[in-house]
């Protein structure tokens, strides 16, 4: 919790125990602690923001000092008659109290505003966030000829900075998160205190002078995702000396806040498998756009920090769920692309016919988690399929990484968010942070032997670090000379 937030709730505790206990009211200074809490719980508001875990806490404070008050006014009537029965309303009372006490506290840990671990590279992270407009391809979500693909794309890249420099949000707006909420059976307010995050990155930072250029990778997320869904994954690899952008695909993402204020939600259509699968083409272009615009970037970026500093040579994507299959696609037809990195899902009908060219990455998990996760058999027996089907026909370095216990949400920053996660069957039973640690040390080094031409002995076969991870490779004759 927050500071404040504890300070709100011991004041809370405190009150408790002086209105509670004869004792504690005999003396003078207990009188003021409901005021005291209630001077606190509008500070907490005004400094560190309110949120939805923080209202019974609110409602206790409120009610302790209309407790006060009438105490204080009753006794100066003169004395209260005690009998049986008001000894036994104040007992049940007092129960409740205890009992709400306790849920105002847990509710916020069970809900925390939680920290990104740092990063283990050597590089500080900037951010900055780009508004663009493709005029040269109409939006196919729309039924307005008119409107054009629009899309906002965060960057992330290796910056100079300190620790007493303001780190960016996770979200800027937690209530556009509300469609995912609802996608996981939530209620639409339950991601809303997200805003409060905070990442490691540090908004509008200078470009790191450790390379005159950084290689670049492109992130998609899943269906009714947000760009920065894995910002754990994120941050890793640009501490190590990448530009990551980040594209929020307007439509399938779970809401896209414009800079105009406009906001697009979730097509709900995009929860129809075969609509889903006929946007796939449509969405690859998305990364293909971004390609280009951040061509332009490179060539003159209006903020005056990026220019130059892209190495579009040395390009790869990565995606989960719905990115993955978005990032297959693109690495189908969009040569530029020289690294593909697909996380838990099945491959798209034109890849599983023309497979891919690129060095390519698979991290997903066995079936046998899948099933325990509630995956239906076709969908299992589909991800596998299609998934060794491609990796087995690459006439380029393939690897395929199951990592078992490894829910679908574990591949995204969700463990992260609540304790409960686990419990609710939103993550699975492997440790969380171990879980991220493996998805990081591969995605690093897969992308440094493919994009940096770096050694990756993680890649050369099973690793002592990681035994439980089936790890499968395909490599080609020149690279195993």
């Amino acid at each position: 919790m927050r500071p404040v937030e504890t300070l709100l709730l011991l004041a809370n505790l405190a009150t408790f125990a002086m209105l509670a206990i004869p004792q504690l009211r005999s003396l003078r200074w207990p009188l003021y602690l409901a005021l005291f809490a209630l001077l606190v719980a509008v500070a907490q508001v005004l400094t560190e923001g309110p949120r939805w875990q923080m209202v019974p806490a609110y409602a206790l404070t409120g009610l302790f000092f209309l407790v006060w008050l009438l105490r204080n006014a009753r006794q100066a009537n003169g004395a209260v008659k005690r009998n049986r029965a008001n000894r036994l309303a104040a007992g049940i009372t007092i129960g409740l109290c205890i009992l709400a006490l306790a849920f105002s506290a847990l509710l916020p840990l069970a809900f925390p505003i939680f920290r990104f671990p740092h990063p283990s590279g050597p590089y500080e992270i900037g951010t900055l966030t780009y508004h663009w407009v493709d005029a040269a391809r109409p939006e196919i979500f729309t039924a307005d000829p008119n409107d054009h693909r629009e899309l906002m794309v965060q960057i992330w890249y290796p910056a100079k900075g300190g620790q007493d420099l303001k780190r960016a949000p996770y979200v800027q707006d937690g209530a556009t998160l509300a469609p995912l909420a609802r996608l996981l059976r939530l209620p639409g307010f339950v991601l809303g205190h997200l805003k409060y995050v905070k990442t490691n990155a540090i908004p509008n930072a200078p470009v790191a002078d450790g390379a005159a250029k950084y290689p670049v990778l492109i992130f998609l997320h899943g269906r009714g995702g947000y760009r920065q869904h894995n910002t754990f994954q994120v941050e890793e690899l640009v501490s190590h000396g990448y530009i990551v952008a980040a594209v929020d695909q307007s439509y399938a993402a779970a809401a896209v806040a414009f800079p105009d204020g406009r906001v697009t939600a979730l097509d709900t259509r995009m929860l129809d498998r075969r609509f889903e699968d006929s946007t796939i083409p449509y969405l690859s272009r998305d990364v293909s756009f971004t390609l280009d615009q951040l061509g332009s970037l490179n060539r003159k970026d209006k903020n005056g920090i990026l220019t130059g500093r892209f190495d579009l040579q040395h390009v790869g994507v990565f995606g989960l769920s719905l990115g993955g299959e978005v990032a297959a696609e693109a690495c189908r037809f969009d040569p530029r692309l020289r690294a593909c990195l697909i996380m838990d899902v099945w491959m798209p009908a034109d890849v599983i016919k023309a497979g891919l060219r690129q060095p390519t990455m698979w991290i997903s998990r066995d079936a046998a988690t899948m099933r325990l996760e509630g995956w239906s058999r076709a969908n299992t027996d589909e991800t596998q399929s299609t998934m060794r089907k491609v990796f087995e026909e690459l006439p380029a370095d393939g690897y395929l990484v199951l990592i078992p216990g490894m829910f679908h949400e574990d591949f995204s920053d969700a463990p992260l968010m609540s304790p409960l996660t686990s419990w609710l069957g939103i993550t699975g039973p492997i440790d969380p942070e171990r879980g991220h640690r493996i998805v990081n040390a591969y995605s690093l080094a897969f992308f440094d032997r493919y994009l940096k031409r770096q050694p990756a002995a993680l890649l050369d076969g099973p690793a002592k670090q990681y035994p439980e991870v089936f790890f499968e490779s395909r490599r080609t004759y020149a690279h195993r000379r």
